[in-house]
């Protein structure tokens, strides 16, 4: 090969190498532009996500929409204080509740109930229930006053069960026996939270919570063939079926705000809880011979004489 020939191939070979070259920094170069494109995509895409999520999950101020659960920590305590120490002075001036108690203790007979030694106290009642929602405000008002309550939780009302349907009186603020305990020397507080607030789409049914006995189940049968909630049996010497007043009473306001208004004997809050606390007190001091005399005041005793 001539040198004129082998220059030529030279120059070509370089030429060729340059261009490979040139192509591999041209293939580099989109390879990152990709990368980076991909970078910014995925970090947009977990950004909408986490938007997405905030705003699905936002509460809605309808009543079409679940509440919140209520407080938690301090002011969880704080509410409690309230509702179990609402003052005798207060009780007493409302009375019978002046027109807002629809529904008292009825008279029945049966073999005396009675657990740990004690008269007994047995409540059937479910979370999803606004009448069980606004009969237990009542019961702790007067269960407080006849001994302690530990580990109470609050929660709502349902708003629309498993198959869609609206509940009457949605979200309405209240309290779970589920997890609490109760301590008295003058009787003992049975609650069976028959079921959560927490629909299942396949049944239409809420979920089981807490399954009664056979003897707490015979009991419930027995005074109540339809075993609606809220049942109450007050020893076999009272039971009460179904709601004592009206749950909208409570429509609106926050577990605080309940509380606070408690201790207001001209609120409609307490005309209707504490009016209906002071029937329960008088039923539960039917059971107990009117001890302690701090609850069976004698407001609490003229009430005796209606159930």
């Amino acid at each position: 090969m001539g040198k004129a020939s082998r220059t030529k191939v030279e120059v070509n070979r370089r030429e060729k190498i340059a261009a490979q070259r040139a192509a591999a920094r041209r293939a580099e170069q989109r390879r990152r532009i990709l990368i980076a494109s991909g970078s910014i995509i995925a970090v947009v895409a977990v950004v909408l996500t986490f938007v997405l999520i905030k705003v699905n999950s936002h509460p809605s101020s309808s009543s079409a929409s679940p509440a919140s659960n209520g407080p938690t920590g301090s002011a969880l305590t704080a509410v409690v204080d309230k509702v179990t120490s609402v003052p005798a002075s207060t009780l007493d001036a409302v009375g019978d509740g002046g027109g807002a108690v629809t529904g008292k203790p009825a008279t029945i007979s049966g073999t005396a109930l009675t657990a740990n030694g004690k008269p007994e106290m047995l409540y059937m009642g479910a979370e999803y229930c606004p009448y069980c929602a606004a009969e237990r405000w009542a019961m702790i008002v007067a269960l407080s006053r006849f001994g302690t309550f530990s580990g109470l939780a609050t929660t709502h009302s349902a708003v629309r069960n498993g198959a869609g349907v609206a509940e009457p009186d949605p979200n309405t603020p209240t309290w779970t026996f589920a997890h609490s305990s109760y301590s008295s020397p003058y009787l003992t507080f049975t609650p069976v939270e028959l079921q959560t607030n927490i629909p299942d789409p396949s049944t239409g049914s809420y979920t089981t919570l807490q399954t009664p006995t056979a003897a707490q189940q015979a009991v419930f049968t027995h005074y109540d063939s339809s075993q609606g909630v809220p049942f109450i049996d007050f020893g076999n010497k009272y039971v009460i079926l179904g709601p004592s007043y009206d749950p909208g009473v409570l429509a609106g306001l926050t577990w605080s705000q309940v509380a606070t208004d408690l201790s207001n004997p001209n609120s409609a809050v307490a005309k209707a809880v504490d009016g209906t606390a002071n029937y329960l007190t008088a039923a539960i001091c039917k059971m107990t011979g009117n001890q302690p005399a701090s609850a069976c005041t004698a407001t609490v005793q003229s009430l005796e004489s209606q159930l």
